[in-house]
Formats: C-alpha cells, structure tokens, sequence
C-alpha cells in the first residue's frame, strides 16, 4: 500500500523531472492513475472522488485570479515604459546580476510573500527579473527558490495560525511564538545560505559565458551578510514582537540594509557580473515588444511612479490583512467558496474574491494606468490577451490540484484507511524515528510539494511530527519548527507553483527542466535545517 501512496509523489517526479514530459501531458496521467489508485486501492467512495474533482477544479480559479493579476501588472509596467525606469534605477544601484537576484527575489520576494503568500512572490519576481536581463529559465528557477525562508511565515503567519492549529494547546499565541522562535533559531544556520545558493545556482546554471568558481566565492562574504542579517533580524523580530510580522518587518528592514551596503560597496567585489543577455526582449506572456511599448513617459517618469504597482499592492496587502473591519469585507463581499461540495463536510473550497492577491494586483493594474499613463483604454484588450494566454495553464493546474484534492481526501474510504498522505508519514515515522530530526524537514518538503502549501503540508502532518517527537522523547518546538520550516522549503518544487511561475515568463512545458534545478536547493536546504535541528536538540 506504501507504493501506491506514493504515486501522487513518484509519478510527477518520473514524468516531469525524468521523462522531461510537459506538465500539463505528465499530471493529467498522474491525476488519472492517482484517481484509479484511490478507486481500487483506498477505496473511495464515488461521491467523494466526484467532490474530490470538483474542489480540485474550483481550487484552480483563485489561482488563475493571481495569475491574471501579475499578468495584468506585467503588461501596464510594459505599455507605460515603467518598466524601463524601473530596471535603470535597479541599475543605479549595481548592474551585478548576482546583487539584484538576492535583492528581488530573495528581498522584495520576501516582503511579497510577507503581506500575500500564494506562490504569488515567484509570479511577481520573474517578470521583474526577466525586464532586468535575466533568461525566462533563470528568473523563474531563481524566483521559485527564493521563496523558501519567508515562506515559513507566509502571509502574517498563517502557515504557523493555521498550519499548527491541529496541535495548538488552548493558548495558541503563546506556542505559536515558542515554534517561531525555534524556526528563526534553525535559521540561522540553514537560511543564512539563501543568498549564497541563489548566487550559486546564477553562475552555474545561467552564465553562459566563461564558468568559474570566483563568480560566486567573491560574493560570499556579502551573500553571507545579506543571509546572517536577515535570519538574525528575523531572530529579533520573533522573539520581540510575534511571529505574524517576521515575514514583513525582516525584508523590509533588509531592503534598507542591502542599499546602503551597495552605496557603500560594504563587503562587495570589485568587478561586476554583468548581464550577458543584455538586449533580451521577453514577450512570452503576450505583452507587446519594445519597439511596440509606450516608451514617451519612461523617460521623465519618476522611479517612485513607475514603482506604484508594486506600492500600492504592498500597501493595500497590509491594510486588508490587519485592518479587522477591510479583512472582513474584502473577505466576505464578493465569496465565490464552495463550501461542503457535493453535500461532504470537509470538502470545501475557498476563494474571496476581493481578498484574493488576484484582485490587488489587478487593481494595482488600473491605478497604475491612470497614473502612468492617463487613461484606461488599453485595460480590456489587455485582459484579453491575458486571458487567452492562461488557458493551457488553466487546463495544467486543474489536473494538477483533481490529483492533490484526491490524494488528500483519500482518508474518506469504506476500508478505514487513514489517508494516503498521513499512511505515507507513519510508516515512514515507525521505521525513522530515530533520525527523525533529519527526516522532519523532509517531510514538510514532501507535503508542500504535493499540495503546493506550506499551510496545508504543516496542517497535514503536524499531528504525526508532534507523535513521533512524543514518542522518540525529542522537543516538540523543534521538530514542529522543521516541518513548517521544511514546507516553505517545498515551495520550491511544488508544482502547481512552477506551472503558474513558468507560464508569466512563457516557459510552459519546461517545467520538468526549472524542477530539476530547484530540486537542488531544495535538498540542500533542507539537509543545512536539519543540521541546525539536530545541534539544537543536543544543546
């Protein structure tokens, strides 16, 4: 039974990363074969593999929403000439393409992922780092692997609120802090190395010029700063305030820290890696070529307008998630969620409207306009276009959420099965725990990269972590902290998260490629955590 749980992991693994086969072709015969596992084996009953399908396919709409936002973003930086400005005034700052891979991805991703989660940091990234020079392959691959350390709190903590909430004792606050107290303790270590391995991964992967180990080891000691500064800020930030803004208030301050190291060359090198596609033109979403885009107001526009999208959806992020009365509203006036789907309690799907990233960046979209360019007029053929551009990626999510919604169902079966997902960590659990510290991270990883949430893999197996610490006498706080650290970890190679990453920088059907690289990472940074883990327990 242990191999047929393990289907829904194996198979995207053989079909995406090995056989290299588009995901859309690769999970449509992993949901199929998923499914028929699920029938025959697990024993689930037909209405709940019909709920199972459907919640799969209304779960693909609130992410194609944030989609269609980042899109929509996208194409009025590109229409108005921001995005032009906006790539000289990340040029001011430094032309070093291993400087701005830390300072978009790994830090505006971060701030990103702090006020919205979603997998929205990679499908806001990418665009931005493709307009800055790097190749469609590098932007996302860098975008996907950045959002690992922040992801750990998600948007204002809700991996911790609502992914511990299975294992929270009655005074929640108070042991969701202790978690994110030992979270930030591990990181020190294993996040203190992010930087460092998406400059790693730049230089190896993407440099197509002359390859050398220098490219990397002389921006060690700033790479290293970056992550020891971040982590250690975080550190404060947990053990001071609360683990709800860690994820906000540590970009933000480090955003600040990284400029003034740049305009004091603090700790970098002298020579710069400068962009070796220079001249680039990325179209792969749709949007117009350069010669084509409205370039007359880039060049008096100033950088804090060409920036306002992204202002304004950072800004309106924290208002809607820590004003009570705008959460409520957003949340509840537009609520397109289908709740008990089929008559099944359990089986629900989500999706406020207004709350939704989706809706911000749209919104963004359209002020933008009216501020970058004075006029609305090209919002709707825009739409269309984006729109259009998403169907074959509509089409991938959907398949790849049918075979995530069946797996995680599987517990509802006539035979008293539990579910695939929680058989899959128990047997693992009896025959591990006495490495279980290095297991633990793995785990988490495993969850995200199915479900494609760090949210949903620590709801899922916190319970089985908190047993298996109970039974092999290990500290709880610790273990947990390495399943939830483990989970943003698998933000990496989740992959409905690389579907809709590769389809704004039109890379879909690649998708096997960006996982192999960020499987990578992945790996390494949960090896580094588990590390930290285990020398913890010891002291």
């Amino acid at each position: 039974m242990l191999f047929i749980a393990l289907l829904a992991v194996v198979l995207p693994l053989i079909l995406l990363a090995v056989f290299n086969m588009p995901a859309m072709k690769g999970m449509a015969i992993s949901a199929a074969v998923v499914s028929l596992a699920g029938w025959f084996f697990w024993h689930i009953p037909t209405n709940v593999m019909l709920a199972s399908i459907l919640q799969g396919i209304h779960k693909t709409f609130p992410i194609l929403w944030i989609l269609f936002g980042a899109l929509m973003v996208l194409h009025v930086l590109r229409h108005t000439g921001a995005i032009t400005r906006i790539n000289a005034g990340f040029e001011s700052l430094s032309a070093d393409m291993r400087i701005l891979a830390v300072l978009i991805a790994y830090l505006f991703g971060g701030l990103i992922e702090g006020v919205s989660g979603f997998g929205t940091p990679a499908m806001v990234t990418a665009p931005l780092l493709i307009a800055l020079g790097f190749t469609p392959m590098a932007a996302v691959t860098l975008a996907l692997v950045a959002d690992s350390t922040s992801a750990a709190y998600g948007a204002v903590g809700t991996p911790l609120t609502v992914g511990l909430s299975n294992v929270a004792p009655s005074n929640a606050t108070d042991f969701m802090n202790e978690i994110a107290r030992s979270m930030t303790t591990i990181d020190l270590f294993g996040g203190t190395f992010m930087p460092l391995m998406l400059v790693i991964l730049l230089v190896t992967f993407f440099n197509r010029g002359k390859k050398s180990a220098r490219d990397w080891l002389e921006m060690t000691p700033w790479a290293l700063f970056i992550g020891i500064a971040y982590n250690g800020f975080a550190w404060v930030y947990a053990h001071l305030i609360g683990y709800e803004f860690v994820s906000i208030l540590t970009p933000l301050t480090l955003l600040i820290i990284a400029v003034i190291t740049l305009k004091t060359r603090f700790l970098l090198p002298k020579t710069a890696f400068t962009n070796p596609w220079k001249g680039a033109n990325f179209a792969g979403d749709g949007v117009q070529n350069d010669e084509e885009v409205n370039q007359h107001a880039s060049g008096n526009m100033s950088l804090l307008t060409a920036w306002s999208p992204y202002l304004i959806v950072v800004v309106l992020l924290l208002l809607s998630r820590t004003i009570v009365w705008l959460k409520d509203f957003m949340n509840h006036a537009i609520d397109l969620g289908w709740v008990n789907i089929l008559g099944i309690k359990g089986i629900s799907s989500d999706w406020p409207v207004l709350y939704s990233p989706g809706f911000i960046l749209t919104l963004a979209a359209l002020i933008a306009l009216i501020v970058q360019a004075r006029t609305i007029k090209p919002f709707l053929p825009a739409a269309k276009t984006v729109s259009a551009s998403m169907v074959s990626t509509g089409i991938t999510l959907m398949v790849t959420l049918i075979m995530v919604q069946v797996f995680s169902n599987s517990g509802m079966n006539t035979i008293d099965m539990p579910s695939m997902p929680t058989y899959i960590a128990k047997t693992v659990s009896e025959h591990m725990a006495g490495v279980w510290v290095f297991v633990a991270p793995f785990l988490g990883e495993l969850g995200a990269f199915i479900t494609g949430s760090a949210t949903v893999s620590t709801l899922t197996f916190s319970p089985i972590q908190a047993d298996v610490a109970a039974t092999a006498h290990l500290s709880a706080p610790i273990i947990l902290a390495l399943q939830v650290i483990g989970a943003a970890a698998g933000n990496m190679i989740c992959v409905h998260n690389i579907v809709a990453a590769s389809a704004v920088v039109g890379l879909a059907g690649k998708e096997g490629a960006i996982l192999r690289k960020t499987a990578i990472p992945a790996v390494v940074y949960g090896l580094l955590i588990g590390i930290a883990g285990a020398v913890m327990l010891v002291f």
